[in-house]
């Protein structure tokens, strides 16, 4: 996401092309045979630089050059913090950065020894600096085809040092974008709850522990709470800007849905106290939130547009209807219902239609997550002995595939913008911890570290 002093502009951005003219001439007789032609050197800057058959490109991203005394600072976080979001998608492979020693450090450009980075195995490397003055700096990059010593992607980067991670995370995502035509997420953002202030509730209920919402990078970084109610305030959830969390809040004592417009510091009601509501989700275009209610009787799904207008019904049964989650499409809901017996994972149109039961051979499954486009599939928590483990549930063959394996109890899924990653809670650390994961269930990687932390959504 953008939110930031940083403003950017677009250096750069080689790709030249050498036509050569071809000169007219008459058809003329049959030339005598002649020696062959030298080859001629590629007359284009290849822009995408690949690495040996059937291995993913080796990158190298040494410290960026300090260009003033002051910046030494700035320059190393952003380099450890580009190498470790280029490594995330797992689309490079990442030289250790302790292995750079061997390599002699260019202070420019043409400095850089690039057959000492190709003896080190490289096929890319990433060259920068950094200049501060005050309270503010320019960040200059370029990625360079070790092979060819030619660069293929030059940008540059202006704006305070408040943050200087968020350099690293635009240079990595734009990179992914350029190489290989990949949406990164290392400017995304996470929501959770969380009882880590150790507050207890203000008002007629005693001795139980706050929960606020905060907000972290996608990597657990520069984790901040946004809501302070000392109160019950929980599953939260992006809007598709990433500019507003919609969330459950106990702050009346009924518990009630409200929108934080995290940046503006701007409140909004949109249900006002109509029954108790719960649990809002997003629709894809942001105009709608679907959410769980009480105020007809039965637990059901409802449908409002995102000021709280227009409220419709979705579902009608004596069971309860609970934890919807949009299609890509914007035009099916799945939610949780217990009108089986146990709550399992049921899909319905939104106008009401097609409602139709998924999982069949769970004991226990709940709080399902659709993943997006072109990926077709519900990641959902599943009973399995005394907690949960993360399945899948692909809509097009009708198959599951588990994820987790019994290590703690895993619940909560929420998938990357991407699709390709996806947060969820786990016991696995001791306590109640967001974690994310591949789509495929490997590199699990704790994000939160103090309290207990719940639900975690993933922006865009």
């Amino acid at each position: 996401m953008n939110n930031t002093n940083l403003s950017w502009r677009i250096g750069l951005l080689v790709a030249v092309t050498a036509v050569a003219a071809l000169a007219a001439r008459q058809q003329p007789p049959a030339p005598a045979p002649q020696a062959p032609a030298p080859p001629q050197q590629p007359s284009e800057v290849e822009l995408v630089i690949s690495g040996d058959p059937g291995t993913p490109p080796r990158y190298a991203v040494p410290d960026l050059v300090a260009a003033s005394p002051d910046a030494a600072d700035v320059a190393k976080t952003v380099s450890e913090v580009l190498w470790t979001d280029l490594a995330f998608e797992r689309e490079f492979y990442l030289i250790p950065r302790d292995t750079y020693a061997t390599v002699k450090v260019a202070r420019t450009a043409d400095q850089i020894p690039f057959q000492a980075w190709r003896e080190l195995g490289a096929d890319a490397i990433v060259f920068g600096s950094v200049q501060k003055t005050g309270n503010n700096v320019t960040v200059q990059v370029r990625l360079f085809n070790v092979r060819t010593r030619q660069s293929v992607f030059s940008k540059e980067y202006s704006g305070t040092t408040n943050n200087p991670r968020l350099y690293a995370h635009t240079i990595s995502d734009e990179i992914h974008q350029q190489q290989r035509a990949l949406r990164g997420v290392a400017r995304t953002k996470l929501a959770f709850s969380s009882d880590r202030n150790r507050e207890s509730l203000v008002g007629p209920v005693k001795n139980r522990d706050v929960k606020e919402i905060y907000i972290s990078d996608y990597d657990g970084a520069n984790q901040r709470r946004i809501t302070t109610e000392r109160n019950l305030n929980i599953t939260p959830v992006w809007s598709p800007d990433a500019r507003a969390i919609a969330y459950t809040s106990y702050r009346r004592i009924v518990p009630d849905i409200f929108v934080s417009l995290v940046y503006q510091g701007i409140m909004q009601n949109p249900t006002k106290g109509q029954g108790s509501n719960f649990l809002p989700v997003y629709s894809p275009d942001g105009t709608r939130i679907a959410f769980m209610s009480n105020r007809d009787g039965n637990p059901e799904i409802y449908v409002m547009n995102a000021d709280g207008s227009n409220i419709r019904r979705i579902t009608n049964h004596p069971a309860g209807d609970a934890s919807p989650t949009w299609s890509p499409s914007g035009t099916q809901l799945a939610f949780t219902s217990d009108r089986s017996g146990t709550p399992q994972i049921y899909i319905v149109s939104v106008d009401g239609s097609n409602l139709r039961r998924l999982t069949t051979s769970e004991s226990y499954a709940d709080r399902p997550t659709w993943s997006p486009a072109p990926r077709n599939e519900i990641a959902f928590a599943a009973r399995s002995g005394p907690g949960f483990d993360i399945k899948v549930y692909d809509l097009a063959s009708g198959q599951t595939r588990q994820l987790t394996f019994g290590e703690g109890s895993n619940e909560s899924p929420a998938y990357s913008p991407n699709g390709r990653h996806i947060a969820f809670t786990t016991t696995r650390f001791g306590r109640v911890h967001v974690a994310t994961m591949t789509w495929d269930g490997r590199d699990v990687r704790q994000i939160t570290r103090d309290g207990n932390n719940w639900t975690p959504s993933w922006s865009n």
